[in-house]
């Protein structure tokens, strides 16, 4: 097993894994921002959000390294090794990542191989879709009333290393809400597994797209209807589920959620 170099062999540049947040440019971190003001060059993922993109440093080079629905800018060994190369060249290179890095955003296997390589790493995390995107439609993923437990679940999961290890019938039963990411192509066959473990056909569901962004759109229904509604609707990724009986305040509390009161102070 390769162990982590020494730190006099570590190279002069740095990496820094950056959280972009979810797409709203208010939720990206200050030390974010700064790094992106300062840095010599920036890889970036596809969801990304444009306005947190046009923070970067205009003298820094921007390499678009994207991952959507298999669709690669760069594949994930390429990145990797492009990350090397850069931080061999210049002093500030941003890995700026969706969400956080951290969680569902390989981060923890791209600083694996950066260390390995022998390259200083820095994580600054950024806030993540699964609990931006339902505060900001009116969702609370805990409440006394209703949920004291939330789980984090990948709804796509890696291919070709590994079996499936979610185990969604367990889930089902030992969770209150349910936040998927990357799973609204693969609710068809999440949903059954679900109703397997015990979860009623009325339990709400609310899908999130494009969360905390100005066009962010919502669907909401139950786990007997959601299937049926997103091919109605069009509904497509990138979005993320949240399942559980919390979906049902959105109802209630998406009045005072950020984007409306945003929204109300440009109709003034």
């Amino acid at each position: 097993m390769n162990e982590t170099p020494p730190l006099e062999q570590m190279c002069l540049g740095k990496v820094y894994l950056v959280g972009a947040g979810p797409g709203d440019p208010g939720l990206l971190t200050l030390k974010g921002k700064g790094l992106l003001e300062c840095a010599d060059v920036v890889i970036y993922d596809a969801l990304v959000s444009p306005l947190i993109l046009s923070m970067i440093n205009p003298q820094a080079e921007k390499i678009n390294a994207g991952k959507r629905c298999g669709r690669h800018s760069l594949l994930q060994g390429e990145t990797t090794q492009l990350l090397i190369e850069k931080a061999h060249q210049h002093a500030i290179v941003v890995r700026l990542k969706g969400g956080d890095p951290f969680v569902f955003g390989r981060g923890g296997e791209e600083m694996e191989d950066l260390l390995k390589a022998g390259v200083s790493v820095e994580v600054v995390p950024g806030v993540t879709s699964g609990i931006a995107a339902p505060a900001y439609c009116g969702i609370p993923l805990t409440h006394r009333n209703y949920s004291s437990s939330v789980t984090f679940v990948t709804g796509h999961e890696a291919t070709g290393k590994y079996r499936p290890q979610v185990n969604w019938q367990a889930i089902a039963q030992g969770s209150e809400t349910i936040v998927i990411y990357m799973g609204v192509h693969n609710l068809p066959a999440i949903i059954p597994e679900l109703l397997t473990g015990g979860l009623s056909p009325q339990t709400p569901i609310a899908l999130i797209r494009w969360g905390t962004r100005p066009d962010q759109e919502e669907l909401v229904g139950t786990l007997e209807t959601i299937i049926e509604q997103v091919e109605q609707t069009g509904f497509e990724a990138p979005a993320i589920a949240v399942i559980g009986q919390v979906v049902n305040l959105q109802a209630v509390l998406s009045h005072y959620s950020p984007l409306v009161v945003m929204n109300s102070g440009n109709d003034q």
